[in-house]
């Protein structure tokens, strides 16, 4: 298997553990714990998995110049991505939040024709296109569920800011991923996170009753840390070695279709013919920008 789809492989997995993620996630929010104690938790326990893991891989120095590029990459990927993502879903749905973030490529696209002059391609052009035809349908056409929303149109609009502010953390942070190692990166970026962080989060943080917390939301916060965080970034930044920032945004279009696949694992969904003609556009979409060979670019 070459690099290349190692990669591939890569960005599906991250993008796997995000569907599943909209529902996990959601079971935790107001019950256990509030949107933003929950990012605290996620930041501050991811930065200690990458420092803890990084005393087993060489130091690598920063350059000055990269500091800026650095602090801009944890604020788009780690600060505002992370707390208009969560506090969205509190108002919103699962599956209103994985088809949402589905417009990060198109914002991918039109940010790197702009920031970095890549060239959009008609294959990307045309697969992303299949892809969000695939998971608007899942909305437009599909059931929806509106347990535990209490604010819909807020949620779904603070989750635009979400897939627009990861849209710009996958192009700045690119250019670091050629200079350092995943480990380097992830450890000062999400440092650099909690405590930005820190004193936005810390009120609702402080709220949670640690001591009694049942072994539903222990489980469930475990793999926001440990798998939507430190592995998803881990696995994001390994994919980003190899495929463009553009390429690796179409992977998101896979998150409602696994979102729907773990909602109906857990019975509370069905599948049907339209949830299968759907998850058919968005596997091609993906595959027919994943053929695409990344284009030369110019760095920031």
């Amino acid at each position: 298997m070459t690099k290349r789809w190692w990669a591939v492989l890569a960005a599906l997995s991250a993008t796997s553990i995000y569907g599943v993620n909209h529902t996990v996630a959601k079971a935790l929010m107001p019950t256990y714990i509030e949107p933003f104690g929950l990012i605290l938790l996620r930041v501050a326990g991811a930065a200690l998995l990458f420092l803890i893991i990084s005393f087993f891989f060489p130091t690598e120095k920063i350059d000055k110049k990269d500091w800026i590029r650095i602090i801009a990459s944890a604020i788009f990927g780690m600060v505002v991505n992370m707390l208009m993502f969560f506090k969205g879903l509190s108002y919103s749905t699962p599956i209103n939040s994985s088809v949402i973030v589905t417009i990060s490529p198109i914002l991918v696209f039109l940010l790197s024709a702009v920031l970095i002059r890549e060239k959009i391609t008609w294959l990307k052009a045309f697969g992303a296109i299949l892809g969000l035809l695939g998971a608007i349908s899942l909305v437009l056409f599909g059931p929806q569920i509106t347990t535990n929303a209490p604010n819909i149109p807020l949620g779904n609009s603070l989750i635009l800011i979400n897939a627009t502010s990861y849209g710009i953390y996958l192009i700045v942070v690119r250019p670091l991923t050629k200079k350092y190692s995943s480990i380097t990166l992830m450890k000062h970026l999400f440092v650099i996170a909690t405590i930005i962080n820190f004193p936005i989060c810390f009120s609702e943080f402080k709220q949670v009753d640690w001591l009694n917390l049942p072994f539903d939301a222990i489980w469930r916060m475990s793999f926001v840390v440990i798998g939507t965080t430190f592995l998803t970034y881990l696995l994001n930044i390994y994919a980003l070695k190899q495929l463009s920032a553009s390429t690796l945004g179409v992977f998101v279009y896979l998150q409602p279709v696994i979102a729907i696949v773990y909602a109906i694992y857990a019975g509370i969904d069905q599948l049907d013919f339209l949830k299968i003609v759907a998850a058919f556009l968005v596997f091609v979409g993906v595959f027919m920008v994943s053929k695409n060979p990344a284009q030369k670019r110019k760095a920031l």
